[in-house]
């Protein structure tokens, strides 16, 4: 399966292709992979890019980076999605093994939510400017953009419909208030965290807790093995620990609330390219040094 997305650059650069975190295939085997990266390009070329930026679901091996290199791509030099993430592992016998492998200090937290009286409850479609509020809040507090409403309306009337769908809203509530939300996917045997969202109010009561810890349990009941927390700062484990107390730049702030959570750091082997004009690249890489920035994201 491929989704590419498509963006058009300034000054004259011409049009980019992305795939994030794919194209969706069985990397064992070299040659579907092949074949996947070949159609790859062909709709690269239909839809007239310069170059295809592929992202793939595939962790930072050297068996991997020699795979893709076998495979006509080469690493580029930035990546759009967060490289390195916590795993959470949901295989286990019970519930409470998955508390026990938590700091004390968020089980903690996530029992403080229940005994002050946060519940948690399945959001609707129609809940999404409930969830836009929050998250607005939330953006503003941390200074960072999001995307439109209809944006993550259109995401929870693809995905979140229906008991059965791959996707969930989950908001926490006190006394009726919505404190904070969270959007979460299932994609086969992982569940990733893709988007939360918490207001000013009530914050000692640490809804945010609550919030991931149902989520885990909504995976855990559609039999996903693996909770993917989604981006932590690109750091091997002891810089992480050594400095989460004191740095608040970039993804720092998460990981001193993820980390309580327990969990495996792991890190994605990054974007590739495929390059159809080598000139073209070449500006845009130089662009990109520029402004600092991949000129992919959303």
């Amino acid at each position: 399966m491929i989704m590419m997305l498509t963006r058009m650059l300034p000054y004259g650069l011409g049009r980019i292709g992305y795939v994030p975190r794919g194209p969706v295939v069985d990397w064992d085997d070299e040659a579907n992979a092949a074949a996947a990266l070949k159609a790859v390009q062909t709709l690269g070329h239909h839809m007239g890019v310069f170059a295809v930026v592929v992202e793939p679901d595939l962790l930072d091996t050297p068996a991997d980076h020699r795979l893709l290199t076998r495979l006509g791509l080469k690493p580029a030099h930035f990546s759009v999605q967060p490289r390195r993430t916590i795993w959470v592992n949901l295989d286990v016998d019970e519930e409470v093994d998955i508390l026990a492998a938590m700091k004390p200090k968020t089980r903690y937290n996530i029992g403080l939510a229940r005994r002050r009286g946060v519940t948690v409850r399945t959001g609707r479609v129609e809940d999404a400017p409930l969830f836009y509020r929050l998250l607005q809040a939330t953006a503003t507090r941390d200074a960072f953009s999001i995307h439109t409403l209809d944006y993550y309306g259109d995401f929870l009337r693809l995905f979140a419909r229906g008991e059965d769908a791959p996707a969930r809203l989950l908001i926490a509530e006190y006394q009726q208030t919505p404190l904070a939300a969270l959007i979460v996917a299932a994609v086969g045997e992982r569940a990733i965290y893709l988007y939360g969202a918490s207001g000013g109010q009530h914050r000692e009561l640490m809804p945010t807790y609550l919030l991931q810890w149902e989520a885990m349990l909504w995976a855990r009941r559609r039999g996903c093995k693996t909770y993917d927390l989604w981006g932590i700062p690109d750091e091997d484990e002891a810089t992480l620990e050594a400095n989460f107390e004191r740095r608040n730049d970039g993804l720092w702030g998460v990981y001193r609330f993820k980390r309580g959570f327990g969990g495996q750091i792991v890190r994605y082997i990054g974007a590739w390219v495929h390059v159809r004009s080598p000139l073209r690249w070449w500006l845009f890489q130089q662009a990109c040094r520029l402004r600092k920035t991949t000129g992919l994201a959303a």
